[in-house]
């Protein structure tokens, strides 16, 4: 007898939300690795006589190996599924914890965070794949959405309940207990995630350009899986969506916000927590917005959603930046407000990328999407790292509210850059699509 396979308005069944459900805890953690040196970041200088420069390349090199590994962990996703390599994931955090809790060195210390940074890589994506494959198509937008708001948990964890335990015990108690809870969760992952439906033995996929149905192996199969990815402007659009609006707010989060706000603007701990807690709730209280304005307005998500997201965050930088003297609390509780925008706003992005790619090339598709924010963030706090250590106040010491008023100047250009191409790329895929008319041969004055 033929299996029933599941239509495309079918809804997911309680299997599908319990893989969702261990995929996106799995990824609460990821997050909270990813973000645990933020709230610690003076702990860290202390520990390893850290100066900005030094303090920044924590977060680079991490970065650096996350972004790098997009492209890579998406074609290995599109051709192995989310199973194992989620449950690699977890196992290389886990590495990159022990290894972060036992390290001597500066030198230790940046090898545990590109395990870290490599490890990390491998879950967002392949949630979004999970998501892809159970979940009905037109729940995408929400479900993405769904999946950054509680991931966003993690980043409270390490801001509050981490840099707890970090001054009630010590820093090899800490971060070996995280990499405890990294085994924990490859484990879970390992026994109950499934790359697909029981009743699906062949993913098939439509292809949006020619309308060809066919079975899907693999990305490396189609053998242009990465350049035909990129070959697309929906997925350029993607890309520089991406880029364009979380690097600030993950640079604030990551690793200079704390600083800032204590060591600068003279806040105490428990204020300075507050606004980074404000940064990460507020984000997750716009995330169903903009999922929801995402799915039903499609052709509007640059235009609508991701430039007035940049434009707020940069008049808000601004404005903190411009005050004279400290900010008043206020004005940073703002600040932490329009910051949050960037990052549901980055995860139209994906809506972006699944858009425009089929089935085949969605993982590869994603990796280079979530590549662009990653290299922007990187760059941002190695920016300010470097702006803050030629002004001669690179450590807790010499920090001063002048040098870093400079330091997050130099965030400027990378949004003017990622603006010029979202309004480039939004173009050209609105006359890929039809939607506008393509451009013509430009007629000289005298001719017309």
């Amino acid at each position: 007898m033929q299996r029933a396979t599941r239509t495309p308005l079918a809804g997911p069944g309680a299997r599908a939300w319990l893989i969702w459900l261990v995929g996106v805890s799995a990824y609460v953690l990821a997050i909270t690795n990813r973000s645990s040196l933020s709230a610690v970041g003076v702990d860290a200088a202390a520990r390893f006589d850290a100066d900005a420069a030094t303090l920044s390349l924590f977060a680079v090199v991490q970065l650096a190996v996350y972004g790098g590994m997009q492209i890579p962990i998406g074609v290995l996703l599109d051709r192995f599924g989310a199973r194992p390599i989620m449950t690699i994931g977890m196992l290389l955090m886990a590495v990159g914890q022990l290894t972060m809790a036992l390290s001597p060195s500066v030198g230790v210390a940046i090898i545990a965070r590109m395990l870290l940074g490599a490890g990390d890589a491998a879950v967002f994506p392949g949630v979004l794949r999970l998501i892809a494959t159970w979940f009905p198509a037109q729940r995408g937008p929400m479900m993405v959405q769904f999946t950054g708001i509680v991931g966003q948990t993690g980043q409270l964890i390490a801001l509050i309940p981490l840099a707890a335990l970090v001054h009630a015990t010590t820093w090899t108690i800490t971060f070996g207990s995280i990499a405890g809870l990294g085994v924990l969760f490859a484990i879970l992952v390992a026994l109950l995630i499934r790359n697909h439906p029981p009743d699906r033995d062949e993913d098939v996929s439509v292809d949006t350009d020619t309308g060809a149905i066919r079975v899907v192996t693999s990305a490396v199969d189609t053998g242009v899986g990465i350049r035909a990815a990129w070959a697309h402007p929906g997925t350029r659009l993607a890309f520089w969506s991406h880029f364009t609006t979380p690097f600030a707010g993950t640079a604030f989060v990551l690793l200079w916000g704390m600083p800032f706000l204590t060591a600068g603007e003279g806040r105490t701990v428990a204020e300075a927590a507050t606004i980074m807690s404000t940064y990460v709730v507020v984000g997750m209280l716009f995330g169903p917005v903009m999922g929801e304005l995402s799915r039903r307005s499609p052709h509007l998500r640059s235009k609508a959603l991701v430039l007035p997201a940049v434009a707020v965050q940069v008049v808000a930088w601004l404005a903190v930046i411009a005050y004279p003297g400290p900010a008043p609390l206020w004005l940073l509780f703002a600040l932490a407000v329009a910051l949050a925008m960037g990052g549901p706003a980055s995860m139209i992005a994906f809506d972006h990328a699944r858009t425009h790619n089929p089935s085949h090339r969605l993982s590869t598709a994603t990796g280079v999407t979530n590549a662009g924010g990653f290299l922007a963030a990187l760059v941002a706090i190695l920016l300010i790292g470097l702006a803050l250590d030629l002004q001669g106040a690179g450590t807790p010491s010499t920090y001063s509210l002048d040098a870093f008023r400079i330091a997050f100047l130099t965030q400027l250009p990378l949004w003017l850059l990622g603006t010029a191409f979202i309004v480039t790329e939004r173009k050209r895929t609105r006359i890929r699509l039809g939607i506008d008319p393509p451009r013509g041969p430009r007629v000289p004055r005298g001719r017309r």
